[in-house]
Parts: C-alpha cells; structure tokens; sequence
C-alpha cells in the first residue's frame, strides 16, 4: 500500500496538477477495525504505512471507515481515496457516475486509461451501449498526454 500511495502522490502532482495531494486511505476491515475490535490489520498493517507516507511527506490520512468515506462531504475533504479491495471503491464509484468514471493506471511511463465498466458483450451489437465512458476516458487520456496543460487547470478553465 504504501508503494501505491506514493505512486498515486507523485502522479496526482505530475499528471493532474495537484501541489499537495491529499489521500484518504481506506481501513481494511469495517468500520476501519474499530480499533482492534473487528480485526488488528488496519491496526497493524494499515496505520503504520499511513505513518510512515506521512513521514516522507505525503498529506495521507487514515485508515478511515471506508461506509462513510464516499458522501459529499467526505470526498471534499481529500483528492484520492485509496481502498483496500476492488469492490471497496467500485461500488461508491459506479454510483456515483457509472456512465462517466474512466478508470486510470498510474505509475506507468505512459498514459493508461479505460472505461470503468466492464465491456458489456451482453449489448454488443443491440444499439443500446453507452459511449460516454469510453469518451471520458479518451478526453481524459488526451488531456494527461498533453504536458502543457495539467487536468487541474483543464478544469478551473
């Protein structure tokens, strides 16, 4: 995790223009183990590498009870959620925007972007597919590949 989290700081800072990346990190186990009640992981495993991201620097808090961590409010509080599991931050994420979210790989030397449903071979071919978050994904791509104009200031334009 702590790997991911410095991937997710670096290109939060070089690709989108972030200064100061905040990432909120999920806990392990429900209510983010309720300390130690419900399973030592976030504990043992998950509290020491928020430590130690915070030591080198990087604006991490956690680990956070990840049923509370996707309202409005919450996701105002910091850029990037890191969860522990696919469907911990794909089930906020799909309802919140399924037509729209594009799913990114960072850390690569190159830009990598998909849409973030699955490829839908059920509708192939019926005329009802959705293209929107394929085309999200290939604005979002144009825009990381262009170095001139980080997506953070896209957006403020």
């Amino acid at each position: 995790m702590v790997e991911t989290a410095r991937i997710v700081a670096r290109d939060l800072r070089e690709r989108f223009g972030i200064a100061r990346p905040r990432l909120a990190i999920a806990g392990l186990n429900p209510h983010a183990g309720e300390d130690g009640a419900l399973g030592d992981e976030d504990l043992t495993v998950v509290r020491p590498a928020v430590e130690r991201l915070k030591a080198e620097g990087i604006d991490a808090r956690g680990p956070l009870p990840a049923d509370s961590l996707f309202h409005q409010a919450a996701r105002a509080s910091y850029d990037v959620a890191l969860a522990m599991y696919h469907d911990q931050a794909l089930i906020p994420i799909k309802t919140l925007a399924f037509n729209h979210a594009v799913n990114v790989t960072l850390g690569l030397p190159f830009v990598r972007t998909s849409p973030d449903h699955g490829t839908a071979f059920d509708i192939a071919g019926t005329g009802r597919a959705d293209p929107a978050s394929l085309i999200a994904a290939l604005q979002l791509a144009a825009r990381l590949s262009s170095r001139a104009q980080p997506v953070a200031a896209a957006r403020r334009a």
